[in-house]
């Protein structure tokens, strides 16, 4: 093969993932209309975006309904002419918020979020809910700066002895 088809060759991005919006190749990064060369991207790390805004507002304001109503009733006297009943179902309600919490963690997870130091700036590269797309975009982003290493580093000498797994 002669050199200019060689290099030619090399030049050519390999696709690693394709999804509508998210296009990873060994040259780019198309995320939401931006781009990020992989050249360019380092110190990649993974996260978890903040809870959802409706699951925090639900546990909060039910913890401050359930403080008022214990301090209306501490103020008012009224505790100690309580039956069981009630005290029971005042210690139940104390659990609610809890409940709430967890509910909301279960129906709309945080997000995953991937992070990576562009230019000089940590940024945040992509974040999706969906468990199964972040990790593929992940492994493809990692397969990509691996790629653009290696080619980077051009190819082997001739006489070089490549180690492979399995071999003595």
């Amino acid at each position: 093969m002669d050199p200019t088809a060689a290099s030619r060759a090399r030049t050519v991005p390999i696709e690693l993932y394709h999804q509508p919006g998210v296009r990873v190749t060994s040259e780019m990064f198309h995320v939401a209309g931006r781009c990020f060369p992989i050249s360019e991207l380092s110190d990649l790390r993974t996260a978890r975006g903040p809870q959802h805004p409706m699951t925090v507002r639900v546990v909060v304001s039910t913890g401050v309904a359930l403080g008022v109503i214990g301090v209306a009733l501490g103020y008012s006297g009224q505790l100690y002419r309580l039956s069981a009943r009630t005290y029971f179902l005042l210690g139940l309600a104390a659990f609610v918020p809890m409940v709430l919490a967890a509910l909301g963690r279960w129906l709309r997870p945080p997000a995953y979020e991937l992070w990576g130091r562009y230019r000089g700036s940590m940024v945040l590269l992509f974040s999706t809910d969906q468990e199964r797309q972040f990790g593929q975009v992940r492994r493809a982003l990692v397969r990509a700066r691996e790629v653009s290493r290696s080619a980077t580093m051009g190819e082997p000498a001739a006489g070089a002895v490549i180690w492979r797994p399995g071999q003595r």
